[in-house]
């Protein structure tokens, strides 16, 4: 969108919004800009939440762990969790054959794994991506 579009829905002139603009880039409200991509267009329908346990849950080895995940693409969410278990993953596959291999070759190999537990998503009934202004 184009400043001047955006300070004509926003009810602005042209400076004042590319000033608020620049300032909310700044401060880090604004993130960056990206290309959204549909991942079913890409091929990618198959997601699967894993929880999963660590053997370990000192400092060092949630360090670890999180570092682990920090660079594999198909893990497209990670979080860690105060519950029975440590870490809740949204991963993305193309199908439940290549979720499996990747289960079993990348996930179970992540810095003190001990245990997982796969739900797969049947429906995405609601995905929310924070658009600021469309």
């Amino acid at each position: 969108m184009s400043i001047t579009d955006l300070a004509t829905r926003i009810g602005l002139s042209k400076s004042p919004t590319q000033a608020r603009l620049r300032r909310l880039e700044a401060t880090g409200v604004i993130m960056g800009y990206r290309a959204l991509l549909d991942p079913i267009s890409l091929g990618l329908d198959h997601v699967a939440f894993v929880e999963v346990r660590l053997t370990d849950t000192r400092e060092a080895a949630l360090r670890a762990f999180n570092a682990a995940v920090q660079n594999i693409p198909e893990i497209e969410q990670a979080h860690m969790i105060a519950g029975n278990f440590d870490y809740l993953l949204k991963v993305r596959t193309r199908d439940m054959a290549q979720y499996r291999a990747f289960l079993g070759d990348v996930v179970s190999t992540l810095p003190h794994v001990a245990a997982t537990s796969t739900f797969v998503a049947m429906e995405a009934v609601k995905e929310v991506m924070l658009p600021g202004i469309e």
